[in-house]
């Protein structure tokens, strides 16, 4: 069987959810026995979102093979519980610097470079990669941004010519819109959605599927309104309603009868019904705790929760798992210090310290993990999470003075967390970052141990800076141990402290690695760690 494509774009406004219609339909016909990937193209000129501050683009998420992407694969993975790479993510910025290179080198035979045929072709180019693998029976291909911006021009011709080379019945287009409600009317229109299809006709596509976001349930009326005027097929208009959660949503688009919509066009067998029965007892499990745990994100862009989405939803399904509801209060690092972190911290029943870049907002994380440490309160630090521990307990326990990591202070006379030697003649920003998947060999007997059930993982990496073997002696002969070993530079990559309810430090990324169908392990031990330690306050 040939590759089907489907492309998903969307209308009226941004941010209404392309990425979760997209991993739900996927969902539905993975679960269908079909093999599916999602990728996504987005027009903006960055070559990928490694230096896009969080503020503006949430979070960065990275794969096995060190792409930096957008936050939506994280949503493809968890949603499937397959990887991604680098191919599931193209932006302008890639395929302007591809065709330019290409123009160096000459490949072009002297041609005028244009965006037709060029750039359009290299669109192409991108789009069938992954089908071409011949891996996958249908590939989802999201197009960032709203039909009418003149960043998505060239990705919407580009979709217009795949559509006519593929020829009919191997590809279509789902449009995503908004169906307002106007609360003075108290009526729902249909306007917009009837404006942004004509405006993607009047780019030559025709939409074969419209789903439509709304607040409040479409008449048929309204659906055949739609369908009439958009020209599409009645049962081509499938209503998608606000969701209590985005684990809702792919239950609701099978209520919607989306997957069928779609086999029908794509031409391709019914096969049996999706079988969800992980992910109804998942959401059965998340929608009926036990309890409810109180968890502290510190970090430093907590104003945005995209910013840590991965942390969020692996903190989801390790709740999941321990039939815990997970109440998280963000609590921003800026705003910590030793003397107020007693009161802030009050009544949280575990710590995170997350991710991030430069010094803002890092004494507060370590204000945060002395008290974690000393009042024996289950720690999670990830990444500069545990850098700011390592800090921490140099400081507090070492009493090595003026310790820090050689990022925040140069001239430290303790750089406990430093960059290493070979790095520090690279120049360009991403080159000296360790980004993608790398091996960690754990000791035995060690919390790491419990936590993963193995002695050797691999884990996505996203750092610069690295812990300072150097003081590793010291750091043992203290209490707090590096049980987590990259076999190949000897760089540790976990730290523990055994005499602690659970306190527990990775170099590494565990949130990009945790779906719905896998909850990570660590999230998992520190959830259940809380609630180990929740249990026995009870009891006593």
């Amino acid at each position: 069987m040939s590759t089907k494509y489907i492309f998903v774009t969307g209308g009226v406004t941004s941010s209404l959810g392309k990425g979760i219609i997209s991993a739900s339909l996927a969902k539905l016909l993975q679960a269908r026995g079909y093999s599916v990937t999602i990728q996504k193209l987005d027009p903006y000129i960055n070559v990928d979102p490694g230096t896009l501050n969080p503020y503006e683009h949430g979070e960065c998420f990275v794969t096995d093979d060190g792409a930096e992407t957008d936050l939506d694969l994280g949503h493809y993975e968890r949603f499937l519980n397959t990887p991604t790479s680098q191919a599931n993510n193209v932006t302008t910025g890639k395929v302007y610097q591809t065709v330019i290179n290409k123009e160096r080198k000459g490949d072009y035979l002297g041609k005028t470079v244009q965006v037709i045929p060029h750039i359009t072709d290299e669109i192409k180019r991108s789009i069938t990669r992954l089908g071409n693998l011949g891996t996958y029976d249908v590939v989802i291909t999201e197009i960032g941004g709203t039909v009418g911006d003149i960043e998505s021009l060239p990705y919407i011709e580009a979709v217009r010519q795949f559509r006519y080379e593929q020829g009919p019945g191997n590809s279509l287009v789902i449009h995503l819109t908004l169906i307002p409600y106007l609360s003075a009317a108290g009526e729902l229109k249909t306007k917009p959605t009837q404006h942004s299809v004509k405006t993607l006709q009047s780019q030559g596509i025709q939409p074969d599927i419209l789903v439509c976001r709304s607040e409040y349930h479409l008449s048929e009326g309204q659906k055949k309104k739609i369908a009439l005027f958009c020209n599409i097929n009645d049962d081509s208009v499938i209503e998608s309603l606000d969701a209590e959660t985005i684990y809702d949503v792919p239950l609701m688009m099978q209520e919607q009868k989306l997957d069928t919509v779609v086999l029908n066009k794509l031409n391709l067998e019914r096969r049996d019904e999706p079988d969800l029965t992980t992910w109804n007892e998942f959401l059965k499990r998340y929608k009926n705790p036990k309890r409810t745990v109180r968890i502290a994100l510190v970090g430093k862009y907590v104003e945005l929760p995209d910013a840590y989405k991965s942390i969020q939803e692996g903190l989801v399904h390790a709740g999941v798992a321990n039939e815990a509801a997970i109440d998280v209060v963000s609590i921003h690092s800026e705003e910590l210090n030793d003397e107020n972190v007693h009161t802030a911290l009050e009544g949280m029943q575990g710590i995170i310290v997350a991710p991030g870049f430069g010094r803002r907002g890092i004494e507060g994380k370590i204000s945060a993990i002395r008290y974690a440490r000393e009042q024996r309160i289950p720690f999670f630090g990830i990444c500069l999470g545990m850098q700011c521990s390592v800090i921490e307990f140099a400081r507090n326990v070492l009493h090595l003075e003026g310790a820090n990591s050689s990022e925040m202070d140069e001239n430290t006379p303790h750089p406990v967390i430093d960059m290493m030697e070979e790095q520090k003649a690279i120049k360009n920003l991403g080159g000296t970052m360790r980004l993608g998947a790398y091996t960690c060999e754990i000791k035995d007997e060690t919390l790491a141990h419990g936590v993963y059930g193995r002695t050797e993982i691999s884990e996505r990496h996203r750092h610069r800076y690295e812990f300072n073997n150097a003081y590793l002696e010291q750091f043992d002969s203290a209490g707090m141990k590096g049980t987590g070993i990259n076999p190949e530079t000897g760089l540790v990559e976990i730290v523990e402290i055994p005499d602690h309810p659970f306190f527990f430090g990775v170099q590494f990324h565990p949130e990009y690695r945790s779906t719905v169908a896998n909850p990570h392990p660590a999230f998992v031990n520190f959830i259940g760690a809380v609630v180990k330690e929740q249990e026995a306050v009870v009891v006593e």
